[in-house]
């Protein structure tokens, strides 16, 4: 039986989860897990790369220890952060995360080059701080050395399938994060790089998730123990969460986790000015398809609060407050920039409330309460855009990855859109990051196959 292997990294943590057919389901194995998050570095928020690699070929290797040696491997992580390389293929400066306020203002230098309603009729792409737009803008106007050294680059899932097989090519679902990618062709937009004043030499070939870009480099597959090929899944860990969320005709996704995504996968971006408005986004999905959705804050806030008071209360600690608190009264806007990357985010909740002319929460449970209403709230509202723009009813929402074990937050979900609810799998991005190449090697005839034996091959909650 050929096993795939999916390294899934998300911002705190990440995993290497193999897969492959057993009696006509899906089996996965977590065989390895490590944390991740960003260090304050020459006065920016980085991650650290070479740690991040040693991970993912400690990782690798790991595979061959416990007897599942994998047929491809894919990598698959959050958008927007890229690494900028020099003529011989490494790294040039450090890698920036998009929390970093490096961005700030570069909206204004955007604005000044290409308006923000004809950026949005390009792109499709929701305006947020961190899009690489930004972050390359930040660079021209504030390290344009680093610029003008560069000779590509690469985002971050797209950086470390290079290290490992020695092919720089870039994926269509993760590019299309950057803000640069033309919403109608998929093809980067040079027109709007022109503008911007970026090089144009940056930018190469964008290929489709699916892709066998070619087996492990030979000093790569010799310290790990095997060779294996190399496949681009939908790299945007979103974008591989969606291939595995069981959807149809008439159900939304909502990849729940550290940020929250929720939408609808379309044949067609809608990039109207009233979808610009409601801050939705036209990311590339698998097999030519658009996620038309909502980039949310999730719970990035509650995994704040819980380090912030000292990690002395696990999850099922915080929603049990949280119930106990019912009925209390005041939200917060969970998108609003203030809940980015506060000093505290107890205070800063505090202070939005005091500033609004609401209660301010007093305990743990009040603010816990505040927050899941309030994602449910902005899930709701979000419900309500898509189906005024797609002119459609959706009967049902998705829920995968991690937060779908929420279920708290899985039946506030429920009331608040007065939809069905259906939560799994829990390792929704892995899952679709292995569907991905298990098509790509034929295993698999299509997305709608895919999407049955996810059904068949893990358990489903629904809540009403």
């Amino acid at each position: 039986m050929p096993y795939y292997l999916a390294i899934d990294i998300g911002a705190s943590s990440g995993r290497h989860i193999i897969g492959g057919l057993e009696d006509g389901k899906l089996v996965i194995r977590e065989v390895y897990r490590f944390k991740n998050g960003f260090v304050k570095k020459n006065g920016r928020l980085c991650w650290e790369s070479d740690a991040l690699f040693e991970n993912i070929l400690a990782g690798i290797a790991k595979c061959g220890e416990v007897g599942k040696i994998p047929a491809g491997v894919g990598i698959d992580t959050w958008g927007v952060d890229f690494a900028l390389l020099d003529e011989a293929g490494g790294m040039i400066g450090d890698a920036v995360a998009y929390r970093d306020s490096r961005t700030d203002g570069m909206d204004k230098v955007a604005d000044a080059a290409i308006g923000e309603d004809a950026l949005y009729a390009r792109t499709g792409i929701q305006k947020m701080s961190f899009n690489t737009i930004y972050q390359m803008l930040a660079l021209r106007t504030g390290q344009p050395e680093l610029l003008e050294k560069a000779k590509g680059f690469l985002l971050t899932p797209e950086y470390y399938s290079y290290l490992l097989c020695g092919v720089k090519k870039h994926e269509q679902t993760i590019a299309s994060t950057t803000g640069l990618v033309s919403a109608a062709t998929r093809e980067w937009d040079f027109d709007l790089i022109e503008k911007l004043g970026l090089p144009a030499g940056l930018f190469g070939e964008i290929v489709k998730p699916g892709t066998k870009l070619g087996p492990l480099r030979p000093e790569i597959a010799e310290r790990v123990g095997f060779s294996c090929d190399v496949i681009f899944p939908c790299t945007h860990d979103t974008g591989s969460a969606v291939v595995a969320a069981p959807l149809d005709e008439d159900s939304l996704y909502l990849s729940s986790g550290t940020w929250s995504l929720m939408g609808a996968e379309l044949h067609q971006p809608i990039c109207t000015e009233e979808s610009r408005v409601s801050a939705l986004t036209n990311e590339g999905g698998f097999g030519n398809r658009y996620r038309c959705h909502k980039n949310i804050m999730g719970l990035w806030i509650l995994q704040s609060i819980k380090a912030e008071t000292g990690d002395v209360h696990n999850y099922a600690d915080l929603r049990a407050m949280a119930e106990a608190a019912d009925g209390f009264p005041s939200r917060i806007d969970v998108n609003a920039p203030r809940f980015m990357a506060p000093d505290s985010m107890v205070d800063e909740i505090k202070t939005a409330c005091a500033e609004s002319g609401q209660q301010v929460p007093e305990t743990l449970g009040q603010l816990t309460y505040l927050v899941y209403q309030s994602l449910a709230g902005s899930y709701a509202q979000t419900v309500a855009a898509i189906e005024r723009l797609t002119g459609k009813n959706y009967t049902t929402i998705r829920i995968v990855g991690g937060g779908s074990q929420d279920s708290y937050l899985n039946a506030l979900t429920a009331k608040a859109c007065g939809k069905k609810v259906t939560a799994g799998p829990v390792e929704g991005t892995a899952i679709g990051n292995i569907l991905v190449q298990m098509m790509a090697m034929g295993e698999i005839g299509g997305i709608d196959e895919a999407r049955q034996l996810v059904k068949r091959s893990f358990p489903l909650e629904t809540y009403q």
